[in-house]
């Protein structure tokens, strides 16, 4: 019986995922996302007025007319574009000319703490515009004239989107996620606009397989090149005093840093070895309490440094910020994610330098790649 039905939400047809209950089947691996759908009678209000205090570049706003033309025109769009180029900047314009459409937008990121603050971001330039939250915790409301959702949540919304935005497609959970893609398919009513830092070869050749417009921008909006990361290379023993000292350094200049960690016990043990040496810090990750307090916190100067883990490698912008990445040579630092942690430095028109220094034992191909790319970058100015 289960070779006969197709799951409507994530498409699956495997009858080891396929359950019965009252006679009537039901799949497995999305039974998790069960919710309220959004309605499609909402009607935007045809009008959009961006709130923004600075002009954009001269290739930024080429990007942005490019967009809005690939959307008169039907066309998909895909942005590679590097870190801190303004990627959110450029599409301001194709998300205020289709909702003038009437059309329904929405602008998804794989995580909850990158769409709250993108949320936050978008209020402030959309002011009349009503701005919707749709994520773990915030789903009483679905819909609005931009719906600000994580991909999870894409289940929700059946052919509605006229326009979806979707950032860091390369990003965990969605790439590699089979039920996510199904989800992102699953509520296209129109076209989409992708965007990426650090896509994969195997995904860029998907995109333009599938006919995608792409557009690539290899500066960042003040000009300045990407930080190129420092290596320091020691035995294991050692780096918790390297990364000590070069914390104090930091810290003695009044900056602030963010120190990654591969794991989360790694996390909390790098915090508890340095709280005692260097007053001022904290530390987050995925399971803890109240860390966009602590993250809001940490925007606001109360704390000088967090140890953290992958959670902050997308989506956060700290002025002068400095990272330092300990254990740097782990196995789940690949060339993208530690590209991505080199971005969050230098990111401020009036603090475009910064400092991003990897520790590990030893160095590794990924390590060299990613120093590569963004030297190649670079290059590119």
């Amino acid at each position: 019986m289960g070779d006969f039905f197709i799951c409507p939400l994530c498409g699956n047809r495997d009858p080891r995922y396929i359950g019965y209950k009252n006679g009537k089947p039901y799949c497995r691996k999305c039974i998790q996302f069960r919710g309220e759908d959004a309605d499609d009678r909402y009607k935007t209000p045809e009008k959009a007025k961006i709130f923004i205090e600075y002009g954009l570049s001269k290739e930024q706003e080429g990007l942005s007319n490019s967009l809005v033309m690939n959307y008169k025109r039907g066309l998909n769009s895909f942005i590679h574009a590097v870190c801190g180029s303004g990627k959110t900047e450029i599409v301001l314009s194709a998300i205020s000319y289709a909702i003038q459409c009437g059309d329904k937008v929405g602008f998804a990121v794989p995580r909850r703490d990158v769409v709250i603050e993108l949320w936050e971001r978008f209020k402030k330039l959309f002011k009349w515009n009503k701005i919707t939250l749709v994520c773990g915790g915030y789903h009483d409301k679905l819909d609005g004239d931009l719906v600000c959702l994580t991909t999870h949540q894409l289940f929700r919304y059946e052919k509605y989107f006229d326009l979806l935005i979707m950032d860091e497609v390369d990003a965990f959970p969605y790439q590699g996620n089979p039920i996510l893609h199904k989800f992102f398919d699953r509520c296209l009513k129109g076209k989409y606009i992708l965007m990426s830092a650090t896509i994969t070869p195997e995904l860029f050749r998907q995109i333009k397989r599938d006919g995608t417009q792409v557009l690539e921008l290899y500066k960042r909006f003040h000009t300045h090149p990407l930080p190129v990361p420092e290596v320091i290379l020691d035995n294991s023993v050692k780096l918790p005093y390297i990364l000590t000292n070069i914390l104090k350094e930091i810290v003695s200049k009044n900056k602030q840093a963010f120190i990654f960690c591969p794991t989360i016990s790694s996390c909390e043990m790098m915090f508890r070895f340095l709280s005692p040496l260097i007053k001022g810090g904290n530390f987050v990750h995925s399971k803890r309490d109240k860390r966009q307090i602590i993250i809001n916190d940490f925007k606001d100067k109360k704390y000088s440094y967090l140890v953290t883990t992958a959670v902050l490698e997308r989506g956060v912008t700290v002025k002068d910020l400095q990272v330092i990445v300990y254990m740097a040579d782990n196995s789940i630092y690949d060339r993208y994610s530690l590209i991505q942690i080199a971005g969050r430095a230098g990111r401020k028109k009036d603090a475009p330098e910064g400092r991003v220094i990897f520790l590990a034992k030893n160095s590794t191909k990924e390590i060299e790649e990613c120093i590569d790319d963004i030297r190649n970058s670079n290059g590119n100015l």
